[in-house]
């Protein structure tokens, strides 16, 4: 059990949050939302001691362990990959480093002999001895293949450190687990694995993400970091969403009887109560959530930006045909003879197990990069706005403020500060922060200029390489209802489940061997075919 009583933080100068009780509880798994700023990550430091609070205490059960997702990903490079995951159990690989020490004296005394049946028993108690073969499992299971259990960190690709520290955090069966961010770089496969595996963990899950189809198939109590406080609600993040939409419109319809909020709540309730849900503890949720009352829901103060993709001309009978495309990097094929051809009126994804694959294809087609052979043929109606996965090449002049940046792409009606201010406040840049300097601007906001840029281009074709990588939860979900109200055409990149399954009806799964090519379906029923699995298998061998 993890207690916070009435603790806060002074961080800068500032006040991040005040007053903070909770309990989390064995068996459950609590999502982290909230506003970026709004100390999410901040938080789970303050759990695992990282940081001192200002005021108040954090207290942990007696001999409970707590793990969470190393961010380094170069902190193990001369360990050994099986070596790291074990190292996720410090105690336990602190011990069979000693013992290795001792049996490799050349004078073992009488007295070492005693301290290593000491260090025998105790690693027996902690279960020592399936030590290699569990850490084995979960690298497999992560997709990071035997060959490669005994080679040193420094020679995977980044990737595959990342299941690595993944399986790392997971070893030994933590009691308190600590995920910031856990399926960024993960395939889908992956993913899959995850979910089901903290699905079924007995213990403490405390997990950040900005997947909100991850939070929903995990998570069963969200604890939300907004207004100062942190508050914990019962249910996933699409009840805990709903919950505060429909507090906010019971708390502005001031005429409506209480007796009338009472059953829309009980209605809202008994919807979302009776959805499936991979967890075990879905039950006992669903009894928490009919104990629920009008109290326990509450507004956010989040902001969502306004997004709304237009264009100005119409797409003809042709969009894009790609031909036997290749190309190397730094002497790697990443694709080799790939073809398919995209229609004005689909909404095409590209996936891969391999992220270098994807991000080239989409510069090959943004003609950022040549092929080495092969053609891209677009349709002579098409205008075409690219939004990269590297967001720092978008801009070349870095001194440009936000509005003189955007200025660049505005036609001559729209070309005055009233109406850029205006725009720029839509996109939740308000006041004097459109005079910030493009260097100056994290990540999120970088991606959300260059989305207000696409959206004063009016193309009819919008080409997006993992657009909501850096993100907050609010930019997603608006950039979500926006592509799927787009009556234009869509290519695009993604990690995002729901992203994906909510936009696209055309699945393209892309490896240096060729592609898998299926229209007019979504991403589930691409998943879920018994061939199409057997096409990708056939893929990556």
């Amino acid at each position: 059990m993890i207690t916070v009583s009435e603790m806060s933080l002074m961080l800068s100068g500032r006040k991040l949050y005040e007053d903070v009780n909770l309990k989390f509880t064995q068996g459950n798994c609590y999502g982290i939302i909230g506003a970026n700023g709004a100390g999410k990550s901040t938080f789970l430091k303050l759990l695992e001691g990282k940081l001192q609070p200002s005021e108040g205490h954090i207290s942990i059960g007696a001999n409970e362990r707590m793990s969470s997702l190393n961010q380094d990903h170069y902190a193990f490079e001369e360990s050994e990959v099986l070596d790291t995951v074990i190292q996720g159990h410090q105690k336990l690989y602190e011990v069979m480093q000693a013992k290795d020490t001792l049996y490799a004296k050349a004078d073992f005394t009488e007295e070492d002999g005693l301290k290593a049946a000491d260090l025998e028993a105790e690693f027996a108690e902690m279960n020592g001895w399936d030590a290699e073969s569990e850490a084995a499992q979960l690298l497999q299971a992560l997709g990071i293949d035997e060959s490669l259990h005994h080679v040193k960190m420094s020679e995977l690709m980044e990737g595959q450190k990342i299941k690595v520290l993944l399986g790392q955090a997971l070893f030994g069966k933590p009691d308190i687990l600590l995920l910031d961010e856990p399926t960024n770089g993960l395939d889908s496969a992956s993913v899959d694995w995850l979910e089901d595996f903290l699905a079924d963990f007995p213990n403490i899950v405390i997990v950040v993400s900005h997947d909100r189809y991850f939070l929903n198939q995990v998570c069963t109590q969200m604890c939300d970091v907004d207004f100062g406080k942190i508050k914990m609600f019962v249910g996933n993040y699409d009840f805990w969403l709903e919950s505060s939409k429909l507090a906010s419109k019971l708390q502005s319809n001031v005429n409506t009887k209480k007796e009338e909020q009472i059953k829309e709540l009980q209605d809202f309730i008994a919807r979302f109560s009776a959805n499936a849900s991979k967890s075990k503890q879905a039950t006992s949720r669903k009894k928490q959530l009919e104990k629920i009352t009008l109290d326990d829901i509450q507004p956010s103060s989040r902001k969502y930006p306004f997004i709304k993709f237009e264009y100005l001309r119409e797409l003809g009978n042709d969009l894009l045909r790609v031909e036997n495309i290749s190309k190397s990097i730094d002497g790697v094929k990443v694709l080799d003879n790939i073809s398919f051809s995209v229609k004005p009126d689909e909404k095409a994804v590209f996936v891969s197990k391999n992220d270098i694959a994807t991000a080239t294809l989409m510069q090959i087609l943004a003609g950022d990069l040549e092929p080495d052979a092969g053609t891209v043929t677009w349709g002579v109606t098409s205008q075409q706005s690219y939004l990269p996965r590297d967001t720092n090449s978008a801009f070349n002049n870095d001194q440009l403020s936000i509005l003189d940046w955007l200025r660049q792409f505005a036609a001559k009606e729209e070309d005055d500060n009233t109406f850029l201010r205006g725009f720029l406040g839509k996109m939740l840049f308000s006041g004097d922060e459109v005079t910030k300097e493009i260097n100056v601007l994290s990540g999120g906001e970088k991606v959300r200029c260059i989305l207000s840029k696409i959206m004063l281009q009016k193309s009819n074709t919008l080409l997006l390489d993992d657009p909501t990588n850096h993100l907050d939860l609010e930019s997603i979900t608006s950039l979500n209802d926006a592509l799927i109200d787009f009556k234009g055409a869509l290519i695009f990149t993604s990690h995002d489940h729901q992203f994906i399954q909510t936009i696209a009806n055309h699945i393209i799964e892309v490896s240096a061997n060729g592609v898998v090519d299926r229209a007019e379906t979504n991403y589930d029923e691409f998943l879920a075919h018994p061939e199409l699995k057997k096409q990708v298998a056939k893929l990556y061998e």
